[in-house]
């Protein structure tokens, strides 16, 4: 049985100040990053993906910043979320950075680069929310989202961000893509 998103959770982040229009974008992106998880047939922790996916960016309730990553993890930590989901809030920014690009934007200096597949699928959920959402694709189709995803983040660079942030998005889609063998 699939993963249900918790009513409970959804309540934190309405508690916690974050807009209904961004709760609204954290719900899809678990969804859909749920949907995604079940698809690759890999043995991952399903509540780790929802949770990680629900929260992501509930810094957005203090910031709209690059820092909300940031930001949502020190609230995560305050309000006792697990370490594994605090993990994926913070290093959601741009697909998971090094420590150098933390630096030249200013975040503190380490390393957030994505390790697990559930921290994958999670970046990749919100990215492909970002592009269903705002558009680029038929609604009645989201999988032309996975299909055009590396055309669409090279055609529009809000979503590709810059050479290495892209390079990064392209390595997590390929990776997921295999695994649910297209």
């Amino acid at each position: 049985m699939a993963y249900k998103i918790r009513d409970e959770d959804v309540a934190i982040l309405r508690d916690a100040g974050v807009a209904e229009d961004d709760i609204a974008h954290c719900i899809k992106v678990a969804e859909k990053a749920i949907e995604i998880a079940e698809r690759t047939g890999a043995d991952l922790d399903m509540e780790l993906v929802a949770r990680g996916a629900l929260f992501h960016d509930l810094g957005k309730a203090k910031t709209r910043e690059i820092e909300h990553g940031k930001v949502g993890a020190e609230i995560g930590k305050e309000l006792g979320l697990p370490e594994e989901v605090i993990a994926i809030m913070e290093k959601h920014i741009r697909g998971g950075l090094s420590e150098k690009e933390a630096e030249e934007l200013g975040l503190p200096v380490k390393d957030y680069s994505l390790k697990s597949l559930e921290e994958k699928i999670v970046i990749y959920a919100d990215r492909l929310v970002d592009i269903i959402t705002e558009g680029l694709v038929n609604l009645s189709s989201e999988r032309e989202a996975e299909e055009r995803f590396e055309e669409i983040l090279r055609e529009y660079p809000k979503y590709g961000k810059n050479e290495k942030t892209m390079n990064r998005y392209f390595q997590y889609h390929r990776e997921i893509q295999q695994l649910m063998g297209r």
